[in-house]
């Protein structure tokens, strides 16, 4: 089976990256990181260790915004993990707004007695090594862990990874209705997670659970690859 992007994602060669993160880190716990290394860009999917990743937040700014809870699921195409899973919910630096209580439905009550961020990263850092992670909106897992490790380790941080909304992106580069569509009732398509889940006739989830929402991504990201790709298709098409 042939890929069906229309607009491949340009390769990365995250192998050689992580060789040159590790030289140039100051940091041990980063470099413990870099130095557990990532597949190579042409190695099948089939084969590849993914991590499902979600992180849910106060808000849209990694700026100013902080982590609120983090879960993590392993899988490979053929099998999803779901008792090697990781659930945390931590204590953010910033102040919970009443808009994010109501989308992720942790409270006050639930931060109160929960460890900060810096308590967790041995292990999420352990957890993530070697592992390329599967995400679905890149932008929120990347530049919040990267803010997280810039805060609480004095570096940035790296990783390989694979947007299960990029994906659905390129499959759908007009999403919006010409006149025509309109005319005729059609929506816009959505590429948010739930919306694509329903694409491929896959169970809905409570919504902004950071566990849930990784498994789901897991789950999504396989159907993706049946369906629009193969077994064999290189990792290196995928990621960024």
């Amino acid at each position: 089976m042939f890929s069906l992007l229309r607009n491949p994602i340009e390769q990365l060669d995250w192998a050689a990256r992580c060789k040159a993160l590790a030289a140039a880190t100051q940091e041990p716990r980063l470099r413990a990181f870099y130095e557990a290394g990532c597949v190579a860009a042409d190695t099948p999917l089939a084969e590849v260790p993914l991590l499902a990743l979600d992180v849910e937040t106060t808000g849209l700014d990694a700026s100013r915004d902080a982590i609120v809870s983090l879960g993590l699921v392993p899988f490979n195409l053929q099998r999803i993990r779901c008792a090697e899973g990781r659930y945390w919910v931590v204590k953010p630096d910033t102040e919970l707004s009443g808009e994010s209580v109501t989308l992720h439905h942790i409270t006050h009550s639930d931060i109160r007695q929960a460890p900060p961020l810096p308590a967790i990263l041995d292990e999420l850092l352990e957890c993530m090594a070697g592992r390329v992670m599967v995400v679905h909106y890149r932008n929120i897992e990347r530049q919040f862990l990267d803010q997280a490790a810039r805060l609480h380790l004095g570096e940035g941080w790296q990783f390989p990874l694979i947007d299960t909304m990029q994906l659905e992106a390129l499959l759908y580069p007009k999403r919006q209705p010409n006149w025509f569509d309109r005319l005729l009732g059609r929506k816009p398509v959505s590429i948010r997670l739930d919306d694509s889940r329903q694409r491929y006739h896959l169970p809905p989830y409570m919504a902004h659970h950071a566990l849930t929402d990784a498994l789901a991504t897991a789950e999504l990201l396989q159907a993706q690859v049946v369906t629009h790709h193969s077994l064999q298709t290189p990792v290196g098409q995928l990621w960024s």
